[in-house]
């Protein structure tokens, strides 16, 4: 089975932070990263996309952060 999962955050080292602990537990980079600005918040917003092949069938209350 594929894992699916999409990071966010604000624009900032914490962003990097999360993709990059995610790469090293073995996830990819799925696409290309996405921008937002979040007017409520007036900060820039980043989204990435990660997947990982995991065993089993999928399951709706897996938790894929601990995956």
């Amino acid at each position: 089975m594929i894992a699916y999962r999409l990071l966010t955050h604000e624009d900032s080292s914490a962003f990097c932070h999360k993709v990059t602990d995610a790469l090293a537990k073995g996830w990819t980079l799925y696409g290309d990263p996405t921008y937002a600005y979040d007017a409520d918040k007036g900060v820039m917003m980043c989204a990435q996309a990660v997947t990982k092949d995991v065993p089993g069938d999928y399951d709706p209350s897996m938790k894929l952060g601990a995956l």
